[in-house]
């Protein structure tokens, strides 16, 4: 078998809310029909769920092939689960272009540090580096003085304003000034709507040029939630919390069926909540959320094997299990 050599790489950033996602699944859309393309993504919460979104909407057949290292910062203990993840994802998929999107509250210069390093320096060829980012949020010192914001915007080559249709035009003039203090001097400010990014800007090796730092480590040794089987109650709960922020999912087994109408009542509830992701077994079929303080969607899967459900908020609430219990049918 022919060794994988220099993949177009590249790095798709921004913190939360941001819509990576968004823009990840609008570049999948008009992927070339006869490339492999791999996404290794990373979560904040322990139970992954953009790996289920990603799936639901394109498929191995298609030519997209998706990992997941949920759990908080992929790049985390030496970069172990980053590069487990990574490397079964490259042969399996021995793609013509790889994207990796880390959670939007870890350490974007480690990931680049472990991709830039020996391991990968034949196996990846690392282009531009996308950083989205909400200009509106500039205006708020809770992003402004968060390192990880602006390591975000340190390392990118194009920093795309996104959600342009709801900004005040003092909102793109921050962005440009901001750029100017934080960013690289050779970096591109665009703007955007719903993540929709030209497939051409990935083109280009990356010119980021980084410090690299200490690694940082997390103490904890549990066994990642996203995989373990599901106990006889039929689900599984799981918190993390780190960077100001503090996360709680569940996992449901494939029996359990929910109802639409009650999940959308158990949704309008969910008030301060920075993000919410989910994928759900319902009486209308595979059904994708996600929800941000600037709006809510639903999206037709065409297939997923759980429900799972991840929320993200400053403080969480004890009564979400019981809610969502109650969507059970």
């Amino acid at each position: 078998m022919k060794p994988i050599l220099a993949v177009p790489t590249n790095i798709i950033t921004g913190f939360l809310g941001t819509g990576k996602t968004s823009a990840i699944l609008h570049l999948l859309k008009h992927k070339p029909a006869n490339e492999r393309w791999a996404v290794l993504v990373n979560e904040f919460g322990e139970i992954g769920v953009d790996g289920s979104l990603f799936e639901g909407q394109h498929s191995k057949e298609q030519g997209v092939f998706v990992s997941e290292v949920p759990g908080g910062c992929m790049c985390c203990t030496a970069g172990l689960p980053m590069q487990i993840g990574l490397n079964a994802l490259l042969k399996k998929a021995r793609p013509d272009r790889l994207l990796i999107e880390p959670t939007g509250l870890g350490h974007p210069i480690e990931v680049l540090n472990i991709l830039s390093g020996e391991n990968y320096k034949k196996s990846i060829s690392l282009q531009q580096i996308i950083t989205l980012v909400d200009a509106r949020n500039l205006a708020d010192i809770r992003y402004t003085q968060h390192e990880t914001f602006n390591q975000q915007i340190s390392i990118a080559d194009v920093l795309l304003g996104n959600k342009a249709d709801l900004y005040q035009e003092e909102d793109k003039a921050r962005l440009h000034e901001y750029a100017k203090s934080k960013a690289a001097a050779h970096v591109k400010v665009l703007f955007t709507e719903q993540g929709v990014i030209d497939p051409f800007i990935l083109n280009g090796q990356t010119q980021a040029q980084f410090t690299a730092e200490e690694p940082h480590f997390h103490k904890s040794n549990k066994p990642s939630l996203s995989d373990i089987p599901i106990p006889e109650c039929g689900f599984v709960k799981a918190e993390n919390k780190g960077e100001g922020f503090k996360s709680i999912g569940w996992r449901f087994s494939p029996q359990k069926v929910f109802d639409r109408q009650k999940l959308f009542a158990f949704f309008r509830t969910l008030q301060n909540v920075e993000r919410m992701k989910a994928v759900f077994i319902s009486q209308h079929g595979p059904l994708g959320y996600n929800l941000t303080k600037d709006g809510f969607t639903e999206m037709d899967l065409d297939e997923t094997t759980e429900s799972r459900i991840e929320i993200i908020a400053v403080e969480t609430k004890p009564s979400w299990e019981a809610a969502l219990l109650n969507c059970i049918i």
